[in-house]
């Protein structure tokens, strides 16, 4: 299989565009589950043979730095487990082999990702993989996931961090701006995120780089 019929599902925009350049499928899907499912269909739909979650993800597991690269051995999506196809991981660079969340908002404070650390002792948590996942077993298509930890689990996420993204995947600047004119004192945690989103995207990038031309 070539890349051409490896779907992928991403949050952001800015990384549709890129993944696209580098020959893959992609749809960005905001960010959401139901946003992301909805991606995940419209790439089956157009004749996608594999699906990927990919983007940010949020550090559950402590010690986890800004830019740690995951491709899970699987997906906990409330009470189920979604494994992860074996030959996919590898094409996406090997298992890791923690699971990662699947939630359903942003864990934005260090006690949220403590307690959701607790429960299951997952690495990470992200708002699309369940959906994909659900969508890829619906067409029993291959799955996989390839995420960098964007936040620790020792960071909290300041509001601004919350409202980011538009449904589309595209950053919603009015809302930013409202955020941080009305509560001024986040911009040093908000350039904080900055610069370990960064990191992350930096990590997907160069690991797309190195990806096979073929699965």
């Amino acid at each position: 299989m070539n890349r051409a019929r490896i779907g992928i599902v991403t949050g952001l925009q800015a990384e549709a565009k890129w993944l696209d350049r580098a020959g893959f499928m992609v749809k960005a899907g905001g960010g959401s589950p139901n946003g992301a499912s909805e991606a995940a269909n419209t790439l089956v739909a157009a004749g996608a043979q594999a699906l990927i979650s990919f983007g940010l993800a949020g550090g559950l597991k402590p010690g986890l730095k800004p830019g740690t690269l995951l491709v899970p051995s699987a997906v906990i999506y409330g009470t189920r487990t979604f494994p992860c196809d074996y030959r996919l991981m590898e094409f996406l660079g090997g298992s890791t082999s923690e699971t990662i969340l699947a939630g359903q908002k942003i864990a934005a404070s260090t006690q949220d990702k403590s307690l959701l650390y607790q429960r299951s002792h997952p690495a990470a948590i992200d708002l699309e993989s369940g959906a994909v996942a659900e969508v890829a077993k619906m067409h029993k298509l291959q799955f996989a996931v390839l995420r960098a930890v964007a936040d620790s689990a020792e960071r909290n996420l300041p509001p601004a961090a919350l409202v980011a993204l538009k449904d589309d995947g595209r950053l919603d600047i009015p809302s930013l701006i409202s955020s941080i004119a009305s509560r001024p004192w986040q911009i040093p945690a908000l350039i904080a995120v900055g610069r370990d989103a960064k990191a992350a995207r930096k990590a997907l990038m160069e690991r797309v780089a190195k990806l096979p031309p073929r699965l």
